[in-house]
């Protein structure tokens, strides 16, 4: 089996070293190198919280099943760690060799010890110690009458070796990094015209004799430990799921230790005794070159006077076929409209539920929340609505990962609103994605509808690339409805018009028209599917992909990040290509294309084709109905199968490489679709109502 198949997680590791490569392009500004380099350690805080967390459950529980790879959960951890510490040495000599330097090249000196500092800024940092930093820390020894303290997930710590006045016993100190306070601390440069910084945890540790003054510090070292912060809830033994949810956030901050990072500098009695305590692998320990946890490096991002080293800011652009001045209803009425973020900008979505708020027509409005902004105006609008008289429905799911604490306030706020909240399904997320407005008119009653790929958060809109559509067809604002009723009231519609929903229909729908293409090129007709996603690990529709490869149909997958699927297995999958695009936007709408012998269909929606999406969340895939959007989505599809700068190919060594680019023209996804957005931004008024569409042609 493991012939056909590559390991979930090691794919995501794949993943997360193309998200270093761009860290490592010097074709990029050096500022969005320094980016994705942070990138790529929040990305791993998670991985080893969430899946590298389950794996050690499972071996803890003694489970020995394979995964579709074959691999046990103990050999996919010894595979992890394996792969894992070799990304995080890539990383730290991406930072060392490349990064440091350029940014002192660029003006930009960075102190990563103490001992660098100068007398003058000896001084600084001594008096900004005593006046900013002191009050603030709680330093811990531990003794016989102390017991080694609760070091919190994820918070950076300064571990020290003490001894008391005149005694010869050694002991173990340690003091939180206070998170409270900024880690990049600016600090008088010795050169004219630039600009030094130096880490907190510097300052910390050059003063820590001054936190133990009845102590000789021996050593100092700063440590980070990452915890399980798996949820594990039993909904049905949970009479109230948001009570539950709220405790079960606090265990994320004593859960097992599975990884611990530390300094490579750090003394070795001093890292023996957290191994000890924390209860840590040998495997498990991460001896970094250099500053630990990368993520400040977005702090570094934002600092000002540095523009000419990062990407030009892209401003969303106008959607053809919407005015903001008119109303948006009507505007749908005359046709369903295509939303493709971020290069068009989101505010429609806000406007069409805005308006929806203080519409005298509007009776209900319905929408699930996944998640959402920390200042969000569909939160306000939704709030509005109800405050108005309206019936207002909102699904919020609680178990966002990492976003349940923020969704929980979300959830009392609108309560509080009057809002009917609903708390998902028993067992289920919803994933989904759907809008839906009730409005009274003339000819009766008509509903609206949004359906998208990406969230509805106006600041990651901004930053990932997903697709929306506003429609008023009443096959699908009946579907809508039925969607809405099944997940407050759990009535089962007897059948669906246009869209398509999981955990139920999903998973058999996507392997029927997998087959139908099948059928197709085993009768000589043209068969050809284009898949765009952020993972494909399902076994089912993967051997469905292998026996339409096999049949002769062509296949292109555009797969973000995991990929179990393995391309130019003779006689298997030699018509499957797969591609990878990583660029300064992140890659998230999952879209749908099959042939049907020239009888195309496009679909899109919110899951991917994993098990968990298939199979385990309420996700929602709907049709591109409209002949002029249709040609508009396998436009965005066709460019991006021919990006030529930012695109990495598997081989059928299961390697990921970039494209060779001698003798292709240079073609950028991202950046043809900011421009194309500018240029249509700009037709006339007349132009947009006739919804005409102009591809530009590649420069």
């Amino acid at each position: 089996m493991g012939e056909l198949f590559t390991n979930r997680e090691l794919s995501w590791l794949d993943f997360n070293y193309r998200v270093l490569l761009e860290a490592r392009d010097k074709e990029n500004p050096l500022f969005e190198r320094l980016k994705f380099l942070s990138i790529t350690a929040s990305n791993m805080d998670e991985f080893f919280m969430i899946r590298v967390a389950s794996l050690k459950d499972m071996v803890h529980a003694g489970f020995k099943k394979t995964d579709i790879a074959g691999m046990t959960a103990k050999e996919q951890l010894s595979a992890i760690s394996e792969k894992t510490h070799k990304l995080v040495d890539k990383q730290y000599t991406t930072f060392n060799r490349s990064l440091m330097p350029l940014l002192k090249q660029n003006k930009l000196k960075m102190l990563l010890n103490h001992t660098q500092l100068n007398d003058k800024q000896k001084k600084y940092v001594d008096e900004y110690f005593m006046s900013e930093v002191y009050p603030v820390l709680t330093p811990m020894a531990v003794d016989s009458s102390r017991p080694f303290p609760l070091i919190r997930n994820k918070t950076l710590n300064i571990g020290a070796l003490v001894q008391k006045n005149n005694e010869e016993e050694t002991e173990f100190a340690t003091v939180q990094v206070p998170s409270v306070l900024p880690r990049i601390v600016e600090i008088p440069s010795d050169e004219k015209g630039s600009t030094t910084i130096i880490l907190l945890e510097q300052i910390i540790e050059r003063n820590i004799n001054k936190l133990f003054l009845s102590y000789k510090v021996l050593c100092a070292c700063p440590y980070r430990i990452m915890r399980n912060a798996d949820l594990s809830i039993d909904e049905d033994e949970a009479a109230d799921l948001l009570k539950e949810i709220q405790k079960q956030l606090k265990k994320r901050q004593w859960g097992e230790v599975i990884r611990l990072e530390v300094e490579d500098k750090m003394d070795k009695e001093l890292l023996e005794y957290l191994e000890k305590e924390l209860k840590v692998e040998d495997s498990d320990i991460y001896k970094v070159n250099g500053p630990i946890d990368f993520t400040f490096l977005m702090k570094v991002y934002t600092l000002p006077g540095y523009d000419e080293l990062k990407d030009k800011p892209y401003v969303p652009q106008a959607v053809p076929g919407i005015s903001m001045d008119e109303n948006i209803f009507e505007q749908i009425s005359r046709g369903d409209i295509l939303l493709h973020h971020p290069y068009n900008t989101f505010e429609p979505v806000v406007e069409f539920v805005r308006q929806a708020a203080v519409d005298p027509n509007v009776l209900a409005i319905k929408q699930t929340l996944y998640r959402v902004s920390g200042n969000s105006p569909i939160i306000a609008a939704l709030a509005q609505a109800a405050e108005n008289g309206k019936q207002v429905s909102v699904l919020v799911e609680l178990k966002a990962r990492f976003d349940e604490e923020h969704n929980i306030i979300w959830a009392k706020m609108l309560e509080k609103a009057g809002c009917h909240v609903i708390y998902g399904l028993v067992g289920l997320k919803t994933h989904s994605k759907i809008t839906l407005v009730v409005r009274k008119e003339k000819d009766g009653i008509k509903r609206y509808v949004h359906l998208g790929t990406g969230n509805y958060n106006d600041a990651t809109a901004k930053l990932y690339t997903d697709m929306g559509m506003l429609t008023c067809n009443p096959s699908i604002g009946e579907d809508a409805t039925a969607v809405f009723n099944m997940i407050s009231g759990y009535s089962e519609p007897p059948v669906w018009n246009r869209l398509t929903i999981a955990p139920l229909w999903l998973r058999d729908k996507f392997v029927q028209l997998i087959k139908r293409e099948t059928r197709n090129a085993k009768e000589g007709k043209k068969a050809f599917i284009i898949a765009k996603m952020n993972s494909l690990c399902d076994e089912g529709i993967i051997r469905a992909l292998y026996e339409a490869s096999t049949a002769g149909v062509q296949i292109d997958l555009i797969i973000r990040g995991i990929c179990c699927l393995k391309v130019g297995i003779p006689g298997v999958s030699e018509n499957i290509r797969v591609r990878s695009i990583v660029g300064r936007f992140l890659e998230h709408s999952r879209i749908f294309y099959f042939h049907n012998d020239g009888k195309e269909e496009i679909y899109m929606g919110s899951a991917d084709w994993m098990p968990r999406n298939l199979d385990k969340r309420v996700e929602i895939l709907f049709p591109v109905l409209d002949d002029k959007l249709k040609k508009e989505v396998i436009h965005i599809l066709d460019i991006q199968l021919k990006d030529t700068m930012k695109a990495h190919i598997l081989n059928k060594n299961n390697e990921y490489e970039k494209i060779d680019r001698r003798g292709k023209k240079q073609l950028l996804a991202q950046e043809y679709f900011c421009k194309e957005a500018k240029q249509r931004a700009k037709v006339s008024k007349k132009a947009e109502k006739e919804r005409v569409f102009k591809p530009i042609k590649n420069n």
